[in-house]
């Protein structure tokens, strides 16, 4: 495609006329700022054995015809994602669900966050997923396709279903997520300037997170913490520099990388010696704020930076496990001040298990005295609400139900806005269409199918629930007990449920309650 720049060879296939579609569910823009979906097509690009090609929902010519394709692969991130999946399925006429298709169709596949926590709501539409990380197993799954690929499509599925990080519905019982070693820095292979990050290189620092807040999907997914070896971050770092000046770092924790402020210090001295260097960070924690990456940000063009704290009180705060004080948010606010940063974005979480008045409350006392001795810093708030996840310690609770959280966004929203602070609230009826989804079992096959036919709005979310008498509130409100058989229990990732147990009773224990 035009502008775009790629930063490996890509290996000549030898004739080869086994075709692989790597789909995005979403604009082309959007994948190109994707590290883990354009990754995973680089490993394939690089192999003699495979075509490789990037199909996004607004793909309009492709280089292979959907007839020829024999395995047709989605990057599943975000629970909505069904929707653009089955819309990339029906433009190419291919079959929405798996029985439909037989082997003149593409083997139809996806692996994700969505998907590795809890296929079953999507289970009847894929022949198989990825569960985990991806990166070691896709090839070797793709070559089991290929070479047996003169075989009964469910005859390919059996084999595939007795490797390690492998759901087959039609055959699995049990599957163990796959998880990768980072012994090599993942980084963005192609750069693009019609990316939404344009182009911007993108380096994963570290995976998974030491924090573990109770409700985030994202730590308990990616255990243990790894952080890639220096070496291979810096050479990655310095390859994107011969390429861009637009670096930014990814990391569920990306401070926690033992080697973070070397990184810091590198990059700010190439900037003093003269490098124009546009240099970010996913996220950072408050207690990760010091002089050293203020001044980093700073120099390389950054006036703002977010910040997560979750909850306004202490006490809530250590009921998710987020061990932060409120003197430490107050200093890491008076550091981004005296070192010349213009605002600060605090993102939070409105419904956490246990959440009282008091604790609406002190987020607002919070703004407050942070606005008043920060009077030219611009201070404003994110809030989203609780989704329960599986797979993380508050996988039992159920949400609060819609019309609170609505009416807790507006007053927290009134109550910012007098202080003159912006705050933003994501939509509290998808957030519970969310949790739905999250928590579901193979009974929304139908329902997410229905979504999609009545045109996947908000309305078409209740329509097709009614229309198929699901009470979609059990799956986002019911708090299930511990001896509960859960609907994913069934895919087998490290610590395990009786550490999640065990973890939600301490954290509990911490609520006063």
């Amino acid at each position: 495609m035009k502008n775009e720049k790629f930063l490996y060879k890509s290996v000549s296939k030898k004739d080869n006329d086994y075709i692989i579609w790597m789909g995005f569910p979403g604009i082309y823009s959007f994948g190109m700022s994707s590290l883990g979906y354009l990754w995973m097509y680089k490993a394939v690009d690089e192999c003699e054995e495979f075509n490789a090609e990037r199909i996004f929902s607004d793909t309009l010519n492709t280089v292979y015809s959907a007839e020829n394709v024999n395995a047709f692969g989605f990057s599943f991130s975000f629970d909505m994602d069904f929707l653009e999946i089955f819309s990339m399925l029906e433009k190419y006429h291919i079959p929405l669900k798996s029985v439909d298709r037989d082997g003149n169709y593409p083997l139809i596949f996806s692996g994700g966050p969505v998907v590795t926590a809890n296929p079953l709501p999507y289970k009847d539409f894929f022949d198989f997923f990825i569960i985990g990380d991806g990166e070691d197993i896709n090839i070797n799954v793709l070559k089991i396709c290929k070479n047996n690929k003169d075989k009964p499509k469910d005859e390919i599925l059996r084999i595939l279903s007795e490797i390690e990080g492998i759901y087959v519905p039609k055959y699995s019982k049990r599957v163990k997520k796959a998880t990768k070693k980072l012994t090599e820095c993942i980084y963005t292979p192609i750069i693009s300037e019609n990316a939404f990050f344009k182009d911007t290189f993108i380096i994963e620092m570290c995976r998974g997170c030491t924090n573990r807040c109770g409700f985030c999907l994202a730590a308990y997914l990616n255990l243990p913490l790894r952080s890639v070896p220096h070496d291979s971050l810096m050479n990655a770092i310095k390859l994107g520099l011969e390429n861009t000046n637009k670096i930014a770092f990814l990391g569920a924790e990306v401070s926690a990388h033992p080697k973070f402020h070397d990184v810091c210090k590198y990059i700010s001295e190439l900037i003093k010696s003269g490098k124009n260097i546009d240099m970010n960070f996913s996220s950072l924690r408050v207690d990760a704020i010091s002089p050293d990456v203020i001044e980093t940000l700073k120099l390389s063009g950054q006036k703002s930076l977010t910040l997560a704290i979750e909850a306004g009180s202490d006490r809530l705060r250590k009921v998710i496990n987020k061990n932060l004080s409120e003197k430490q948010i107050y200093d890491a606010v008076k550091i981004v001040k005296d070192n010349g940063l213009k605002g600060i974005k605090f993102y939070g979480m409105l419904g956490i298990p246990t959440e009282t008045d008091d604790d609406i409350a002190a987020i607002i006392e919070l703004a407050k005295k942070i606005k008043s001795e920060n009077k030219f810093l611009d201070i404003s708030f994110g809030f989203s609400s609780f989704v329960p996840k599986p797979h993380t310690p508050f996988q039992w609770f159920g949400r609060e139900d819609t019309k609170s959280l609505e009416n807790k966004s507006k007053f927290l929203q009134k109550e910012l806005h007098k202080l003159g602070v912006q705050a933003t609230v994501s939509s509290i009826k998808w957030d519970y269409w969310q949790a739905v989804l999250s928590r579901g079992d193979e009974r929304l096959n139908n329902f997410v199918f229905e979504v999609y036919k009545q045109g996947g709005k908000l309305g078409a979310f209740k329509s097709a629930a009614k229309k198929l008498g699901l009470n979609t509130d059990s799956f986002a409100y019911d708090t299930y007990n511990f001896e509960e058989k859960l609907p994913w229990d069934f895919i087998e990732i490290s610590p395990g449920k009786d550490f999640l147990i065990n973890e939600n009773k301490r954290l509990m224990s911490y609520s006063g309650l």
